[in-house]
């Protein structure tokens, strides 16, 4: 009997425990300082307005864009890129009476992330690929910049891509069979042979002396999507540029010294790698995206041109390639001290909630947003507290938040600094933007690296308000 009641008493303690928790889920978990919250919440004003990026600089990216696609919300996005082939060495030897093969530009799609490497559909849209001659060497870097071309269609590459699928290719070994080996996934586009001899092997070793001298007479390459022969809604692809893994390969004959024949190949590097003068890896940029935007017929377009309508926006939109970002006021801190008294600001957050149902295949919500604000010269600058976030050794920038909740559907920032500088006015109110930023890089400036968007709720929804949640403490 004496152990039952002791069993009874040991019931009725748990259970009194885990009665008086609200949620049973933090039971013997210890409370983070960081996430526990004190004093008055405020919810305050924030103020949104729709603005077009400016041109992004391309040069010396980690990842470049390609493709086509039609947006049912944001119209249509294109993509295309400028590229600097050079040869693989200084005075590069072709042999004795080469007669080209084949050449094949070989385009390697990003794998830094699984999140950067592709965005739109892979499922059923079919890509058509074309390529030509520059007319001029890469010069201009801006992603406005349109770049020349020659109207000789020099290859194409048509069908689906699988930028998460590796292939197999065969290496030509001079004097021995070839090998087949696997690689990471890429594009391969076939190039005019007659071109190819005449704007290469026939320059012989003078046309290959020195880059410069190459560039100057090649110009490169400019690949850009075709299209007419293009079907569904289609998506931008990013390749990788920064190692020897997208080139231009060429399979040659030449006669060797027994007036046999042997068949060689050599890799002319596209986007090389090199060292600067501080002997420190730096891309030499020889790489160039020309990005355009249609918002024709869009409620983008209508919002960029009535900017401060009669009737309020319940959304507001946010764009990769240097398409659209939202910028943000935050009017009730400039009085926040009149209203509510001197304040010290325990904690600050910026809640963005999508201003759509569910974001969906192929056109999911952006997984990563910037948020940035102004100087006094209009020149985007960093958030204190992201500063301070990004330089913790624990946790970094993910701590001052932008990740997408899946879940709830949402993005939230700490701003808790930020907000308490614009309140002591030690920091002026010269505008905030939030825009889409690549999920491995925050960008403070306009993206190429990204063609991720978000449809989020705007200052006057009534359901998916942005807002500033600020926990303050009345001082003397």
């Amino acid at each position: 009997m004496k152990f039952t009641k002791q069993d009874l008493l040991t019931l009725l303690i748990g259970l009194f425990l885990f009665a008086s928790c609200k949620n049973p889920d933090g039971v013997g978990l210890d409370v983070d300082p960081n996430a526990a919250i004190t004093g008055t919440l405020v919810v305050s004003q924030v103020k949104s307005q729709l603005v077009k990026e400016d041109a992004a600089n391309t040069a010396g990216l980690n990842r470049y864009p390609l493709g086509y696609m039609v947006d049912p919300t944001f119209g249509k996005t294109e993509a295309a890129l400028a590229l600097t082939v050079y040869p693989v060495s200084a005075s590069y030897d072709f042999g004795t009476a080469p007669v080209l093969d084949s050449a094949v530009l070989v385009l390697k799609l990003d794998t830094t992330s699984t999140l950067t490497k592709f965005y739109g559909d892979t499922t059923n849209s079919k890509y058509s690929i074309d390529v030509y001659q520059l007319a001029n060497k890469v010069t201009t870097y801006k992603s406005s910049d349109v770049q020349a071309i020659n109207n000789t269609l020099l290859g194409n590459f048509t069908g689906k891509l699988a930028p998460n699928t590796k292939r197999k290719i065969f290496d030509i070994v001079p004097g021995k069979a070839d090998t087949l080996k696997t690689v990471p996934a890429q594009i391969r586009i076939p190039l005019n042979k007659a071109f190819i001899q005449n704007a290469i092997l026939n320059l012989g070793t003078a046309g290959t002396a020195t880059d410069a001298k190459f560039i100057e007479s090649f110009k490169g390459l400019y690949a850009q999507i075709n299209k007419t022969s293009s079907t569904g809604v289609g998506g931008i692809a990013f390749f990788n540029f920064s190692g020897t893994d997208s080139y231009l390969q060429l399979v040659w004959k030449k006669t060797n010294s027994s007036n046999g024949v042997d068949t060689t190949s050599v890799n002319f590097p596209v986007g090389k790698m090199a060292l600067n003068a501080a002997q420190t890896a730096n891309v030499i940029s020889g790489v160039a995206a020309n990005i355009k935007h249609d918002y024709t017929g869009t409620e983008v377009q209508t919002q960029i041109s009535t900017p401060n309508p009669t009737t309020p926006y319940n959304v507001t939109y946010l764009q990769g390639l240097a398409g659209v970002k939202t910028k943000l006021t935050f009017p009730e801190l400039t009085t926040f001290t009149g209203t509510y008294g001197k304040a010290i600001i325990n904690k600050a957050e910026l809640v963005v909630e999508i201003g759509e149902n569910a974001p969906a295949y192929p056109f999911n919500a952006a997984q990563r947003l910037s948020l940035y604000r102004w100087d006094i010269a209009q020149q985007p600058a960093d958030i204190p507290d992201y500063t301070t976030f990004s330089s913790s050794a624990s946790g970094g920038a993910a701590l001052f938040g932008g990740y997408f909740d899946s879940l709830k559907k949402r993005y939230i920032f700490i701003v808790t600094s930020y907000v308490q500088s614009l309140i002591d006015k030690n920091i002026e109110d010269e505008g905030t933007f939030l825009a889409p930023t690549s999920y491995t890089d925050f960008q403070r400036t306009s993206t190429a690296t990204s063609a991720e968007r978000s449809i989020i709720g705007a200052s006057s929804s009534t359901a998916n308000k942005i807002k500033l949640n600020i926990y303050y403490t009345k001082i003397n």
